[in-house]
């Protein structure tokens, strides 16, 4: 054979092997572009308030950090199930996802509601967070949803700030006062404000205002200035209470249908996680400047009256707190637990934080001038 020959042949078994790797290679390829995972979400929260913002923002930045390969849609509480349906839609995969608090699925076990409402031993929400994350609370709560069939991926995060006592016709002055008092608030806050002496109706957000207006509530609370002023709360009342033991350190809960989770690959998995540390961050960022430029704005355009909650009233939820908890742990294994391990880390972290932390009230007064009572 000649060299042009061989040179020739050469060639033709090249390009039949070229061939032949296309014919594999093909439908891996087209396998492996088969195109974006697609969720389908609900928030607990109407579409105006900040919640659902938070929602929003959380999702759009899995999808950003995604590069699109998945793409979460949020819709707002109603558009398929009730707010405080988001848990049994999301186990049964009617949604893939929701963005909620954990206290709405209080009717479920009411152990949820220890990482939502409560004194969390004095802890604030950040502290919880770090309690979840490396104090055995995520396992904790791993071990709660499989009690009760939860299918979900849950993931805490977003820590709130105290919340207001909240919105009265008249400032309250003492733990009587409530006696009677058809009253909003949901978890655990539903069995301090009943003890307290209130009537509760656990109403999610959208609907507080509306039967406030029609006189169906005598008060409510919700969760801060930003929320409250953009779901009506002045147009109902124009007297709100601060500071409160009821829900001193709430998070936000991030959930997935278990068995959609569980199929994503691994590299997706780790943004997800990542992203919602960076969520977690960015909100409570994001909520010191709305709450504090709203909070101003509720008492210069709004014409609200804001009041602290005298000290006799948090001593007296302090009571009720430490009846209630010794009463369900006794009632429910689960829920004894949970308070366990709770209280340790707090012992732990709080006297840590509290020995090391300078009071900025000195500060403040320096530099605004003392606040007048």
């Amino acid at each position: 054979m000649t060299d042009s020959k061989k040179t020739t042949a050469r060639r033709n078994v090249l390009k039949g092997a070229a061939v032949a790797a296309g014919a594999v290679a093909a439908p891996m390829v087209a396998k492996a572009q088969t195109g974006p995972i697609n969720m389908r979400w609900q928030s607990t929260w109407p579409a105006k308030d900040i919640f659902h913002e938070y929602a929003l923002d959380y999702a759009k930045k899995v999808n950003d950090m995604t590069g699109g390969d998945l793409k979460i849609e949020v819709l707002p509480a109603g558009s398929v199930v009730p707010a405080f349906g988001l848990l049994e839609a999301v186990s049964k995969g009617t949604l893939d996802g929701g963005h909620g608090v954990l206290g709405y699925h209080y009717g479920k076990q009411n152990a949820l509601a220890l990482w939502n409402s409560g004194p969390a031993f004095g802890m604030d929400a950040n502290m919880v967070l770090a309690w979840h994350k490396y104090g055995g609370g995520a396992e904790l709560l791993a071990k709660l949803y499989a009690s009760i069939g939860g299918n979900v991926q849950s993931f805490l995060y977003g820590p709130m700030f105290t919340q207001p006592l909240g919105w009265f016709k008249k400032p309250i002055t003492k733990t009587s006062d409530f006696k009677g008092l058809k009253f909003r608030t949901n978890g655990l806050a539903i069995d301090l404000f009943t003890t307290m002496g209130a009537a509760v109706n656990a109403l999610p957000g959208g609907e507080i205002v509306p039967a406030m207006d029609r006189g169906l509530l005598d008060g409510a609370e919700f969760n801060n200035a930003t929320s409250d002023r953009i779901l009506g709360f002045p147009d109902v009342s124009k007297v709100c209470m601060l500071q409160s033991y009821h829900q001193s350190a709430e998070t936000f809960e991030i959930m997935f249908n278990k068995n959609k989770y569980d199929a994503l690959p691994a590299k997706m998995k780790s943004v997800i996680a990542i992203a919602t540390e960076a969520a977690s961050a960015d909100m409570s960022w994001k909520s010191v400047d709305r709450y504090s430029k709203d909070y101003a704005e509720l008492q210069t355009k709004d014409k609200v009256k804001f009041y602290k909650t005298p000290d006799s009233i948090l001593q007296d939820q302090l009571k009720i707190w430490s009846e209630i908890l010794e009463k369900k742990s006794a009632e429910n294994p689960m829920f004894k637990e949970i308070v366990a391990s709770q209280k340790a880390f707090a012992q732990r972290a709080v006297k840590w934080e509290q020995d090391t932390v300078v009071n900025r009230r000195m500060a403040v007064n320096h530099f605004f001038g003392a606040k007048k009572a």
